[in-house]
């Protein structure tokens, strides 16, 4: 079995050195879709694709989309009265021509849902470091603990749920079209009515002037190298006990923005997209950047919850605070459990090793 992988790895290999074809690891971000407000968002409209899987000879993705526009005389109301999730990019794409959702609709609770079955090593979670993608880059795969494909999302495809908006922008290092920068925008306002979120700015991070929040990672607020931003997650309500009453996020006619976000490694020091998996850090917190837990890329994957409430300290009271370290994760990539050499047990690393190895043909037939 272990020959056999070898000779699949090497088999790979050469294929790509010899046809010198080269594909990006990550999608460029130019024609990426952007967020607006009172007006339907603009994409490119994409090639038909298939997994990464299929291209190292796994499991296709045998459902391409849907070639003409479906949503062309759908009204809002019958859209979501049978409501299912986007089913392929193309799919995502028309929707979001029409300002309709893409993701599961269903507004989270404010504490995020913890995967049954968290791998773990020396006592610290594993973040995972695959990074699946379509041959275009549109389609991003979301592993479950055990390395299987639970998920899928699509560039410019509307989301909502924690576990979707996380996976969203860690892969596509972009917000979702239903979002916006503004933090004033009302749901009255936008086509994107109750599943508008809002919120896409900075997030200082200064230990200085808010002593119970953490310090992240390599943050510039403290010095560090990389600028965070931070999102809003709309939930249920989050009652924190500290003036964020249990509200439900958006009700169609206003907005109670509550204590939940995602706060997320954006730019490097040179003001550059962070695009390597081994720079990019993604946190949620549901307590108003009192308390972190880093997602740990897979479906349920959260860290270990640390900061000031952790620690014992109050509430973001600046003098009785008292905020815990950042917890180390051992990064690797899943794998499933499968005897199979020919199997999924080889699904996660392959792409990997194909992915990192495109680059490599690249340098050598450039």
């Amino acid at each position: 079995m272990k020959h056999l992988k070898q000779i699949l790895i090497l088999f790979v290999i050469l294929s790509m050195l010899v046809s010198c074809e080269v594909l990006p690891f990550l999608p460029e971000t130019e024609n990426s879709t952007s967020s607006t407000v009172n007006s339907t968002t603009t994409t490119t409209r994409p090639t038909t694709s298939t997994t990464h899987k299929d291209q190292i000879e796994f499991v296709p993705d045998d459902d391409s989309g849907p070639t003409e526009d479906p949503y062309l005389d759908i009204t809002k109301a019958e859209f979501y009265a049978n409501y299912t999730p986007a089913s392929s990019y193309m799919d995502a794409y028309y929707r979001t021509k029409h300002n309709f959702m893409s993701g599961s609709i269903e507004v989270p609770d404010a504490a995020p849902e913890q995967a049954d079955y968290q791998p773990m090593e020396d006592g610290m979670f594993v973040r995972n470091t695959s990074m699946l993608y379509s041959n275009d880059g549109n389609t991003y795969y979301i592993l479950d603990g055990h390395g299987n494909i639970v998920n899928k999302i699509f560039r410019g495809g509307a989301s909502i749920t924690l576990e979707e908006v996380a996976a969203y922008v860690f892969a596509f290092g972009e917000i979702p079209p239903n979002y916006t920068s503004s933090k004033k925008t009302k749901p009255t306002q936008s086509e994107w009515g109750e599943y508008l979120r809002l919120n896409h700015s900075k997030f200082s991070g200064s230990t200085t002037n808010y002593p119970y929040e953490p310090e992240l990672p390599d943050i510039s607020g403290c010095g560090g190298d990389l600028q965070y931003y931070e999102m809003d997650i709309g939930t249920t309500g989050t009652d924190t006990g500290d003036g964020y009453p249990v509200r439900l996020y958006n009700n169609g006619t206003s907005i109670t923005r509550g204590a939940a976000r995602i706060v997320y490694a954006r730019y490097d020091r040179n003001g550059n997209l962070i695009i390597e998996e081994s720079e990019k850090y993604l946190f949620y917190t549901y307590n108003h950047y009192n308390d972190f837990q880093e997602y740990l890329n897979y479906e349920g994957g959260w860290g270990e919850i640390f900061g000031n409430i952790t620690g014992g300290g109050k509430m973001s009271d600046k003098y009785n605070c008292n905020p815990t370290p950042y917890v180390q994760v051992v990064r690797r990539a899943l794998r499933t459990n499968t005897d199979s050499a020919a199997g999924d047990e080889y699904i996660i690393e392959l792409a990997y090793i194909y992915y990192n190895t495109k680059f490599y043909a690249h340098d050598l037939c450039a």
